[in-house]
């Protein structure tokens, strides 16, 4: 069976300064029509960074829609037509004052596919050189290192509960074999 769905109308919603809200009348592969509704957002990039020492950046911040402080791997979003890498290395160097020698996919995640289009890309740094962090002036975090056999165990734990996080540290995991 062909499970594809055809646009056959399109509405903007809300136009915000981050996200962009639709919504879509679709054929569906049966026939009917529904209604689905889309999240536009230009994704975004995490950062796997081991220091050498086998230590991974992390970043505690307060994650407004939760209302709490999420411990994560260094991140940010996308600018709509960004080169995710250079995204990535950006904000490594922003959010940890960190440089890399070495940076390699990790591959791609998608956060929530029911009804946002956001793309995740996950890197992994390594050989890391350390300089001056550039926050955004509404970016308060604070950086530590963890040591990275402590940081699956506290993903699979559930202390970790950052999706991300959670893949990146997860693939970083069985690549490198740590």
């Amino acid at each position: 069976m062909d499970l594809m769905e055809t646009t056959l109308s399109s509405e903007r919603i809300f136009d915000g300064r981050v996200l962009h809200i639709r919504r879509d009348t679709v054929r569906l592969p049966g026939g009917g029509e529904s209604i689905r509704e889309v999240v536009d957002h230009p994704g975004g990039v995490c950062v796997l960074a081991l220091d050498d020492e086998n230590r991974a950046l992390l970043v505690s911040q307060f994650r407004y829609p939760y209302r709490q402080v999420l411990r994560e791997l260094p991140a940010g979003k996308l600018e709509y037509g960004e080169d995710p890498e250079a995204a990535a290395v950006r904000e490594l160097e922003e959010e940890t004052g960190a440089t890399a020698g070495e940076f390699r996919s990790l591959g791609e995640l998608y956060p929530s596919p029911g009804y946002c289009g956001e793309i995740i890309r996950m890197y992994l740094a390594r050989d890391l050189t350390f300089g001056e962090t550039h926050l955004d002036e509404d970016e308060f975090l604070n950086l530590e290192r963890v040591p990275f056999g402590e940081l699956v165990e506290q993903v699979l734990s559930g202390e970790i509960r950052d999706a991300k996080t959670i893949a990146a540290v997860l693939k970083g995991k069985l690549l490198l074999g740590l």
